[in-house]
């Protein structure tokens, strides 16, 4: 009786080690969408090349990214991406496909960057608030008028800013909104405060929907233009929505770019060996989407298919209608530095990562934020 015990015992060990290496081979999907520009082209044609995929590989007509991934995180034009294809239609499915949320951001791109004069002689210009904030209510707005917030998201969600209160970045997450109204923020002010890009809009004031906490923001792009780092790091230490992830290893990424932020001039200016203020900005802030591109290609240089990075290579031409973005060849980062142009184009790297995706399955985290004790180490200082 002992011995059928023991053996029992080694059995129900062995049974259960063999489930959670089953359950631990479903990788956690992350996307994430830079920041960038005003029509977020390249990421734009990406995501809809993205869905039109998924449906023709599961032969679901009604699939949406939303259900391919866990967790979705972007700045600027790509948090107001992400938001479009996480919020809550108030079912439990995503308010807009990729599609109809690039159609959006199309037909209203004037409007949400519309110029106006400012200051004693009216001789400066900048982006008009109101009319972006006109824009950002309509997109991010229920059909039954619910106005949505951070908690209202079919995925997690994650969203930077640089908050000038504190001087330090601020991270908008699910996490934190779900685990208290203090951290729960309307949706479209979200997206308008990682998108007030200094000198062309001013700071964004916005406050949690109880009143408790408020952030005086400018654009996520000036410290995560690349947030991709963020939702990985995100992901490692939020146990409680990612119970099974120890390591990179147990991630599948996508990386959507949205080209680099200088114009053909600045890129003349720096090859000649001069830099002028606005050049300089425009290398920080590419610089810092490449260094994080550069340190994640190191990170996954054991398993460099778990993460696809989909970006611009600069040799084509300025302005790339959408089905031209799909056909250019793309580009990777090498583990010790540098880059190289590669074979395939970045429409059949989009491909080649369907693939992978629609084997694992449907996401299997619930569309509804439950209560949740962890969240980022980035997000707000904690």
């Amino acid at each position: 009786m002992e011995l059928s015990k023991v053996t029992l015992e080694i059995f129900t060990k062995l049974e259960q080690k063999w489930l959670c290496h089953c359950e631990n081979n479903k990788k956690t999907r992350v996307l994430s969408i830079d920041g960038g520009g005003t029509t977020g082209i390249i990421a734009g044609a990406s995501l809809v090349h993205l869905e039109d995929q998924i449906r023709l590989k599961t032969g679901d007509s009604k699939a949406q990214i939303a259900d391919f991934f866990d967790i979705v995180t972007g700045t600027g034009i790509g948090a107001l991406l992400a938001a479009m294809l996480t919020a809550n239609d108030g079912s439990g499915r995503p308010l807009y496909t990729a599609r109809n949320a690039v159609k959006f951001l199309g037909e209203n791109n004037g409007n949400m960057f519309k110029f106006k004069n400012v200051g004693i002689f009216r001789q400066r210009r900048r982006f008009s608030g109101r009319s972006m904030d006109k824009v950002l209510k309509e997109a991010l707005r229920r059909e039954d008028g619910k106005v949505l917030t951070l908690k209202d998201t079919c995925k997690p969600l994650l969203v930077p800013c640089f908050d000038l209160n504190s001087s330090a970045p601020f991270v908008f997450s699910r996490a934190d909104a779900s685990e208290s109204p203090s951290f729960d923020f309307e949706l479209w002010k979200v997206c308008r405060a990682t998108s007030a890009t200094p000198s062309l809009f001013k700071p964004f004031q916005l406050m949690s929907v109880d009143g408790k906490t408020s952030c005086l923001a400018v654009d996520g792009g000036l410290v995560m233009n690349n947030p991709t780092a963020a939702a990985v790091t995100h992901v490692l230490h939020n146990k409680r929505d990612f119970p099974s992830v120890n390591g990179v290893e147990d991630l599948l990424v996508l990386s959507l770019g949205n080209g680099p932020l200088s114009s053909p001039s600045n890129r003349r200016l720096r090859h000649n060996g001069e830099c002028s203020t606005s050049s300089v900005v425009d290398i920080v802030l590419d610089g810092v989407s490449e260094t994080v591109d550069q340190m994640l290609g190191n990170a996954f240089c054991w398993n460099r298919t778990d993460y696809v990075r989909i970006q611009a290579n600069g040799l084509g031409v300025v302005g790339p209608r959408m089905e031209e973005v799909v056909k250019e060849r793309g580009v990777e980062s090498l583990p010790f530095g540098g880059k190289r142009l590669l074979a395939e184009t970045n429409g059949e790297r989009i491909e080649s990562f369907v693939q992978r995706l629609v084997a694992s399955g449907k996401s299997s985290l619930p569309p509804s934020p439950c209560k949740e004790s962890a969240v980022s180490p980035l997000a707000n200082g904690r």
